[in-house]
């Protein structure tokens, strides 16, 4: 492979080796006793371009199948049929929204020399776009990129209707906190 260089560099995600995790939380007094739910995001695609020398013109582009989250908490079937219903069906929507895709519209370096990086850009979910920025360690090599992070959003702020189960006695928070750690390699 080539050395990094002064041209544009484009990394495609590596599923396989990529991990990227949604854990939302249970409201109110049950709280105490009832668990707040992980899921998995299993199948999602995506690219990153940068011109190594400077961030000036670095994008990135994730999209997300609505249809591969999973729980990843040990619950019952019964229990992880009825989540997966109230998922798909009531919150997400997946026939009608069946993506979620994010677009940068900016990349900078948040300190000189340090791999730390905000990315702004813009978040569709739930046929929604709005603006998200997220904090970002970025390390990249001849071959491979790696980025991890972490952040913050509102259910609300997308218009998904707050899960509750249990005949309502089990309620979700509105906010969801999202990690992710992935992985590039190279395009040619």
């Amino acid at each position: 492979m080539a050395p990094l260089n002064d041209g544009p560099v484009r990394f495609e995600v590596d599923t396989a080796k990529s991990y990227f995790s949604v854990q939302a939380f249970v409201a109110g007094i049950i709280a105490v006793i009832a668990h707040s739910p992980k899921f998995a995001v299993r199948d999602f695609t995506g690219e990153m371009e940068f011109v190594p020398v400077s961030m000036d013109k670095a994008s990135v582009q994730l999209t997300i199948n609505v249809g591969a989250l999973e729980i990843m908490d040990e619950v019952s079937k019964v229990e992880r049929r009825e989540i997966e219903r109230v998922m798909f069906n009531e919150v997400l929507e997946k026939t009608k929204y069946p993506r979620i895709e994010y677009r940068s519209s900016r990349v900078s370096r948040v300190k000189t020399g340090e791999n730390a990086f905000r990315i702004d850009g813009d978040l569709t979910l739930h046929g929604i776009t709005r603006g998200m920025s997220l904090d970002a360690q970025i390390v990249a090599s001849q071959d491979t990129l790696r980025a991890q992070g972490s952040f913050s959003l509102m259910q609300s702020d997308y218009g998904l209707k707050i899960a509750s189960v249990a005949g309502g006695t089990l309620k979700l928070k509105d906010e969801l906190k999202c990690a992710y750690f992935i992985v590039g390699r190279r395009r040619d």
